[in-house]
């Protein structure tokens, strides 16, 4: 009997959060944190396109002495309402980028481009103030060049 009401509880679980209105803001601006693989902390933008859907952009940039790099991930995304302020959302998109490595103690300069399909997976909470914090992970399959897999957390201020 135990076991029959855990199994409902995750079902009524299940199909609410695939048939709830996430109800999130038409935009969103902040930062990620710990994405982009060596791309530094990425910008990122969220622009709400239907009641469940959005466009995620993120952008990173880092450079040094010896090294430039850039990449630009763009993600849609549906988002599903879990309870109060929290949302769970999953998407896929693509990301883009560029780095240089100018090693002028060997020689052996290296850079290129690279493209990658990306996926996205995370949970978000958004504070009453408008305020948006929110941990995903995005696992990457390389196109062109290689491919990163990264965790982040993110800040965003919802308009």
């Amino acid at each position: 009997m135990k076991i029959m009401r855990r199994l409902f509880f995750a079902f009524v679980l299940i199909i609410s959060a695939f048939t709830a209105s996430a109800q999130f803001s038409k935009h969103a601006i902040g930062l990620r944190l710990g994405g982009g693989d060596g791309y530094g902390t990425e910008i990122s933008y969220q622009q709400g396109l239907t009641d469940i859907n959005r466009l995620e952009l993120d952008l990173g940039m880092h450079s040094g002495n010896h090294y430039n790099a850039w990449s630009l991930a763009g993600i849609y995304q549906w988002v599903w309402k879990i309870d109060g302020g929290f949302n769970w959302y999953a998407g896929a998109g693509a990301r883009i980028g560029s780095w240089s490595w100018d090693n002028t103690y060997s020689g052996n300069d290296s850079g290129g481009l690279f493209l990658a399909a990306a996926g996205n997976i995370g949970i978000e909470y958004s504070f009453p103030v408008g305020i948006q914090i929110g941990l995903d992970a995005r696992p990457e399959l390389g196109i062109i060049s290689h491919a990163n897999n990264n965790i982040a957390f993110s800040v965003r201020y919802k308009f």
